[in-house]
């Protein structure tokens, strides 16, 4: 039997790792991210000195996001607020105004060349803008990291090693994958690197790797194709033969069923584009995400 010293002893015991859990929490540095990729990098390089939020989770779409009260108390308890920049996500920054928020913002896109989509370039634009979908490029991701990493030192000053090592171990895994993804595209020909995807969302990507790509939607999931843009869709895939269309993970999949259907071609594996995906799904961090997209867009374009 337990003695009555004993138990008592292990009762202060728990009740001081009870006590202790909240105030290592509170220790912390506490940043928020504006959805789930950033999140992730952020995660990577703050390790055990940050505790991030993302206010756009996994599966979830920032293009449609609509902040609730929760979320300007979330921005208000934070040290640091990562966005992504070029007009990803425009509702950001207005609920950090809104909720009179005071501390630091990075815009991890930061130093990044921004690629101009164009109307003839995606269907339902007429004018051009910038595509912000940049961490689609590894080697874009490699300069949101550096950014992240500066301003987490200039909150974190005492985090500075921690910080400095996580960035270039990082870096080195973009580096790593990048290769990978040159070796795994390449034993497709350049004629069959055509991808059908929901959302033009893979620009930078399709830029870096030298594929073409094309969307139903253009590069905001809040845009609709018209019946005319569909139709000229469905009469481009044939004519180029294209064997597989995507669907995004955060899109609705009956517009490329119904694309699949009329074009006589495949609906292929699900792909990960703005959002991660849960935990135990296969887009669970960006390195895992790419290399499942690149896995899957690999496949379909060898029926090309």
């Amino acid at each position: 039997m337990t003695s009555p010293l004993r138990r008592l002893t292990l009762g202060l015991l728990a009740s001081a790792a009870l006590l202790a859990g909240p105030a290592q929490a509170a220790d912390k540095l506490p940043v928020t991210a504006s959805f789930s990729i950033l999140g992730d990098l952020v995660a990577v390089v703050g390790a055990d000195r940050v505790r991030v939020l993302s206010l756009v989770g996994p599966d979830e779409d920032a293009h449609v996001f609509e902040p609730r009260p929760a979320d300007a108390k979330t921005i208000l308890q934070s040290r640091l607020l990562v966005i992504n920049g070029l007009g990803f996500e425009p509702w950001a920054q207005k609920l950090a105004k809104s909720a009179g928020y005071k501390g630091d913002t990075v815009i991890a896109s930061k130093g990044v060349k921004p690629r101009a989509m164009h109307g003839d370039k995606g269907l339902g634009h007429g004018h051009e803008h910038a595509d912000p979908h940049a961490w689609q490029s590894p080697n874009n991701v490699a300069q949101y990291v550096r950014n992240i990493t500066a301003a987490l030192i200039k909150v974190d000053p005492a985090g500075s090693d921690t910080y400095g090592a996580n960035r270039d171990a990082y870096i080195r895994e973009l580096q790593s994958l990048d290769a990978w993804i040159r070796t795994q595209l390449a034993s497709i020909p350049a004629p069959q690197r055509k991808v059908i995807t929901s959302h033009d969302a893979f620009g930078y990507f399709a830029a870096e790797y030298q594929l073409r790509f094309l969307a139903a939607q253009g590069v905001s999931t809040e845009s609709a194709p018209s019946a005319k843009e569909v139709g000229e869709l469905v009469r481009q895939i044939k004519r180029e033969k294209i064997r597989t269309v995507f669907v995004e993970s955060m899109s609705d999949p009956k517009l490329v069923a119904q694309l699949a259907k009329d074009a006589g071609a495949s609906v292929g594996g699900s792909l990960y584009s703005d959002a991660l995906s849960a935990a135990n799904q296969p887009g669970s961090t960006y390195l895992l995400m790419m290399r499942h997209n690149v896995t899957q867009l690999v496949q379909g374009m060898k029926q090309n």
